[in-house]
Order: structure tokens, then C-alpha cells, then sequence
């Protein structure tokens, strides 16, 4: 995922702050040009932090994403984390948990440290 800075975020926060809208406004709120918002918006979309939406398929009405307001809570880590996209979808399941869930495919019981032990 690669943001440009500081225009995706501000469209982001503008999506956030006022709800759904197009690119016109996008562009008056934010300061940038109606291109520039236009050619972020589908970049945006492909990563999942907007989605078009409206009754016509060309409405060009966008909202954000629940991702989209992950990436606004951790948008002052951007430039600090290797990667970005994963520090906003959250963690991944550990192997301990792949682990419980390939023995309980296996119809293995779940045993306790206290099991164990005794």
C-alpha cells in the first residue's frame, strides 16, 4: 500500500469528518485539484480504505472504509512501519491459534497446562 502524502489522508479525513461525497468537494475542502482527487479516489478504493457508492455505478459518490478509519488512527506510524497495511488490518492469527484450530479439525480435545501436568 503505498498513500501519497499528505492528499490521501486529507481526503480520508475530509470522507470522515463530512460523510460521503464526491470528488468536486473532495477537492474544495481539501485544497487539491478535482484531477489529483480524481485519480486518488480509485487508487484509494483498490486498497480498500473507500468505496464508491451510490444507485449508478458512474456516481462517483465515495465513502470511507472501516479500513479507511484504521489507516486515519494510525496515520502518524505511516512513515515509521515497514508495513503499513498490516499494522491496519490488525494481527494475523498466531500459531498457537493454528495450532488449537488444526487440532480441533483433527477432532483432537483441547487439553489445560493443568491436564498436562497431572
Amino acid at each position: 500500500m503505498k498513500l501519497r502524502q499528505p492528499t490521501d489522508f486529507l481526503i480520508l479525513e475530509e470522507l470522515e469528518d463530512k460523510g460521503r461525497n464526491v470528488a468536486t468537494n473532495l477537492a474544495h475542502h481539501t485544497g487539491k485539484s478535482r484531477k489529483n482527487i480524481n485519480t486518488r479516489l480509485p487508487v484509494l478504493e483498490d486498497y480498500g480504505l473507500v468505496q464508491k457508492i451510490g444507485p449508478a455505478e458512474r456516481s462517483g459518490l465515495y465513502e470511507i472504509t472501516s479500513l479507511g478509519k484504521a489507516a486515519l488512527v494510525y496515520q502518524d506510524q505511516y512513515d515509521e512501519v515497514d508495513d503499513f497495511e498490516g499494522l491496519i488490518e490488525g494481527p494475523s492469527p498466531t500459531s498457537a491459534d493454528n495450532a488449537a484450530e488444526e487440532a480441533f479439525a483433527r477432532g483432537e480435545e483441547e487439553t489445560s497446562d493443568d491436564d498436562a501436568k497431572q
